[in-house]
Parts: C-alpha cells; sequence; structure tokens
C-alpha cells in the first residue's frame, strides 16, 4: 500500500477507539480499577500479558516521540499512552491521520513531524490522570 487509505485506516482506528472505550466502561461498571482479586494480580500470565501490553506502549511511543518535536508533546503523549493505552494510541493515529493531506503517500502519515505543545495528548494525559485518581483506592 503505497497510497494512504485513509477511509480504511480511519475506519480501523475507528474500530480500535469506539471497541476500547466499550470493553473499558463495561469493565468500569462492573468493578473498580484496581479491584482486581489478588490470584489474578499474581497470576503468570497476567503479569506477562501487562508487561507485553506495556512494552507494546512503549515501542509505540518511540514512533511518536520521534513524530513530535516539542518535549512538552513528547510527555503529555508518554504520559497518555502508559494510562490510556489503546485508547490513546488509537486517538494519536486518527489525529496524524487527520493533519496528513489527501492523496499524499503513506510515507507522510510514518514520518512527518510535528512542531508545537501537542494539545491533544495533553488533553488526554489530564483525562488519564483523572481517571487514575478517581480511581484510586481510597
Amino acid at each position: 500500500m503505497t497510497r494512504l487509505r485513509p477511509y480504511l485506516l480511519r475506519a480501523l482506528f475507528l474500530l480500535i477507539l469506539a471497541g476500547m472505550l466499550a470493553v473499558t466502561s463495561w469493565a468500569s461498571i462492573r468493578c473498580p480499577l484496581f479491584g482486581v482479586p489478588p490470584a489474578v494480580a499474581k497470576h503468570p500470565w497476567f503479569l506477562a500479558t501487562l508487561c507485553d501490553a506495556y512494552a507494546g506502549f512503549l515501542t509505540f511511543f518511540v514512533w511518536v516521540a520521534y513524530k513530535q518535536t516539542a518535549w512538552l508533546a513528547r510527555g503529555a503523549w508518554l504520559v497518555a499512552i502508559l494510562l490510556l493505552g489503546n485508547i490513546a494510541i488509537a486517538a494519536y493515529c486518527l489525529d496524524e491521520l487527520r493533519r496528513t493531506p489527501p492523496g499524499a503517500p503513506l510515507a507522510e502519515v510514518l514520518t512527518a513531524r510535528r512542531a508545537g505543545p501537542g494539545g491533544l495528548g495533553l488533553v488526554l494525559a489530564v483525562l488519564g490522570l483523572v481517571v487514575l485518581t478517581l480511581a484510586w483506592p481510597r
């Protein structure tokens, strides 16, 4: 795929975003974020899956850090990705697709650098911190 097919990529990332929002909302209604039973939290496959997810988040962040030229944007996206996971990743991809000119090659999405504070990253980082604060056991 040398030519960007924005409608296919947008559809993919919208599905991921909607799916993650649905499943996290469903889980939030049924139990608290930090309500994982100790037996589950100590299970080797739970820990392996958690490590795998965060390794993926950090891998994705390396690309974000390359694309974002401002340290504020990089920091905000790191916080957003670590706290919101694939919700933040899908939002980032959708934002990158929105910023890419129509008909641009896929390389434009992958390599174009972005200056500025990264407003969406800041909003998502704050949102992630709010969710974490509200979910923190008292």
